[in-house]
């Protein structure tokens, strides 16, 4: 099976920091073959036989020990990552309207989850307040279009503290991991 593994919370802002030798030399050590790691925020795409529940428990305890510090850790197959990209329930206009404020800034991200996110939650984080921003529920995963930077919008805070243990990539990197699985 092929997998991508989505780690929360390393190599940010000097924190937490693992070289990604490392990460692919401990998915390794867990039998993991083909790694391959993508830029420094804690993502990696190999195979493997392990179920992904057994393979995700392994991977967060072998990472806590080696590393001295919990990281959570989100598997995807290679079949969920396709059907996330295909099943983008933003339209092109919507994005291109959004990357037309400010070129320069990535303005798509996935919020990962554990589970389906509740639909009222959902309502409840976009009634809070309209900032132009949108999020919009998938398949364990949250689809967050900002009109601005992300760090500028007050539906990505709210929603970074409703679904704080989502682990959130933007869209470039989503389609970077999803090409690193065909080239795998």
């Amino acid at each position: 099976m092929k997998y991508v593994a989505l780690f929360r919370g390393i190599n940010v802002g000097g924190k937490h920091v693992v070289k990604m030798e490392d990460l692919k030399a401990l998915l390794s050590d867990l039998g993991a073959e083909h790694v391959k790691t993508y830029i420094q925020s804690g993502n990696a795409v190999f195979e493997s036989d392990s179920e992904a529940a057994h393979m995700t428990a392994a991977i967060q305890t072998a990472f806590a020990e080696r590393f001295g510090f919990e990281s959570r850790v989100m598997l995807r197959t290679d079949s969920e990552m396709m059907s996330l990209i295909a099943s983008l329930p933003i339209s092109q206009e919507a994005i291109e309207a959004a990357e037309a404020i400010d070129p320069k800034t990535a303005h798509l991200y996935v919020h990962f989850l554990d589970q389906m996110p509740e639909t009222e939650a959902i309502v409840r984080l976009c009634e809070a307040g309209d900032d132009g921003d949108l999020l919009v529920a998938g398949n364990r995963a949250l689809y967050l279009l900002c009109h601005q930077s992300i760090r500028k919008s007050k539906l990505a805070v709210r929603t970074a503290k409703v679904f704080s243990e989502a682990t959130v990539r933007n869209w470039k990197t989503v389609k970077a991991l999803d090409e690193m699985f065909r080239n795998l």
